[in-house]
């Protein structure tokens, strides 16, 4: 696919996926523009960077893009905003949270994940000035305390339950971005801290989406 059309797709993918799924704040619109989420995709899927569908990846997936963007609508990144980013992935989701925020830390329990998004937002720095990002390993499925507290956290795997280790980890005014929920039955959530011991919970969408490494809940005895 040449140039020329990936542009075209990556315009098709705003107004026909994310548009139309109730995604219009026009800084996240416009970001989706410009960001190729081909380069970050693997190159055997590169033709389906902008499909309505979610990508895999080194045994784990990519989340579709109307999610993605739903993401970002929801914690509503500010300039001075520091982030953190529980599942780096294919490293997509984070420059877009690095063109948004001041700085963003990104955790991944798989080292090759974490390599690859290096080597990616490497070749990133110059042509979209990609330079506040930390690349973290490690298992972060019961929190991510070292830079907390965070005005912002986006969490790219499921949980079970909402985590409240993540709650607590924000700021007083700071957002959680989870999609929380047992197999079939998930739900995307926005929570944020109003208080030192309030949050505010808000459903967002039904979805689904895979449990992130080490969270699944203990097996159910039967009898």
């Amino acid at each position: 696919m040449t140039e020329l059309n990936m542009d075209q797709a990556r315009f098709n993918m705003v107004e026909q996926q994310i548009r139309t799924w109730e995604v219009l704040d026009p800084k996240v619109l416009d970001l989706l523009k410009k960001m190729p989420r081909e380069d970050f995709v693997p190159a055997a899927y590169r033709k389906l960077a902008y499909a309505d569908m979610a990508i895999p990846l080194n045994g784990e997936k990519m989340m579709h893009p109307k999610i993605e963007a739903h993401l970002l609508q929801a914690l509503n990144i500010q300039p001075e905003d520091v982030v953190l980013e529980v599942g780096t992935g294919s490293g997509f989701v984070t420059a877009l949270l690095a063109k948004l925020a001041r700085h963003v830390y990104s955790v991944d329990i798989n080292p090759v994940f974490v390599q690859q998004a290096a080597e990616k937002l490497a070749e990133k720095l110059k042509a979209h000035g990609i330079d506040n990002v930390t690349l973290e390993e490690g298992d972060a499925s019961k929190g991510w305390d070292k830079h907390a507290p965070y005005d912002a956290i986006a969490i790219t795997g499921g949980f079970p339950s909402i985590p409240e280790s993540y709650e607590r980890a924000l700021k007083i005014g700071g957002r959680l971005f989870v999609i929380a929920g047992e197999e079939g039955v998930m739900e995307a959530w926005l929570i944020t801290r109003t208080a030192e011991q309030a949050w505010e919970r808000k459903s967002l969408f039904e979805t689904e989406i895979d449990l992130l490494e080490n969270t699944q809940p203990p097996p159910r005895f039967e009898f």
